[in-house]
């Protein structure tokens, strides 16, 4: 239900079925800018499922009651976040909601899924490699020493989110690589008896290389977040070391901040 300048409008006919939508004139925000976050809110939430029509922006607009620059430029805020895509003769479609990642010692795997978003993994690399000057200050291991590196791209929605590449001690555990792609890292470590207790974790940004772009099915020099991180189990032994990069498009984290006492 949309309510502009004082009334509600019913949305019927479409997806947006039963949505209710607050748009207020009279506020100072945009009303592009109240669409459109009320529209994402949907997507995160699954009210709008990915594939879902809402049909053009005429047909939007009339439905909304709102002028038609209004709803595209609402439409096109979401199509540049990668949650919204326009498809000639069909109109705008849902395609994803974007992966809200909470700032705690979890893995991908058991973040997406319990967020609905139905993970797969596709593992490229499972094998002993010797470890490099970085490695094996993380790990705690002598340089050159056998350490296993796995490297796996995470996708949800048949779309890939995520460039995790992982090394970990030789003699810690076996590592399937059919396990490997039917569930997470983290899991296989605590069904083996590993408990994790702690982590250091590094967040920065920077542009895909070439090879990256192709990989995340990327624009070249897009904007990727990254992730360097070290977990620790119970006993204080380094059990991983990753690398991680991840769509800016597609993946944000999300943390509250405390103010100190």
């Amino acid at each position: 239900m949309a309510k502009t300048g004082g009334y509600s409008r019913a949305v019927t006919g479409s997806p947006l079925d039963g949505l209710h939508f607050a748009l207020d004139r009279n506020s100072p925000v945009p009303l592009y800018y109240q669409l459109a976050q009320q529209l994402e809110a949907a997507i995160e939430h699954g009210t709008l499922a990915p594939g879902n029509l809402l049909g053009n922006e005429i047909d939007l607009s009339v439905r909304l009651g709102l002028s038609r620059p209004t709803v595209r430029q609402a439409i096109q805020s979401l199509v540049d976040k990668g949650l919204l895509v326009r498809r000639r003769g069909v109109g705008t479609q849902v395609v994803h909601s974007q992966v809200k990642r909470p700032l705690e010692l979890s893995s991908l795997y058991d973040d997406l899924e319990s967020a609905g978003q139905g993970p797969t993994t596709e593992v490229l690399r499972n094998e002993g490699v010797p470890a490099t000057a970085d490695v094996a200050a993380a790990l705690g291991v002598a340089e050159g020493s056998e350490v296993t590196l796995l490297e796996r791209l995470r996708s949800t929605h048949g779309q890939p989110v995520a460039f995790l590449c992982n090394y970990l001690p030789a003699d810690l555990l076996e590592l399937d690589t059919a396990r490997l792609e039917s569930t997470g890292l983290y899991r296989m470590l605590r069904t083996a008896g590993i408990t994790l207790h702690s982590a250091r974790q590094t967040i920065g940004a920077r542009s895909a290389t070439p090879e990256e772009a192709a990989r995340l099915d990327e624009k070249e020099n897009a904007a990727l977040l990254t992730m360097q991180r070290t977990a620790y189990d119970d006993t204080g032994r380094p059990v991983e070391y990753g690398t991680h990069i991840y769509r800016a498009s597609r993946y944000a984290f999300d943390f509250q901040l405390l103010v100190r006492p």
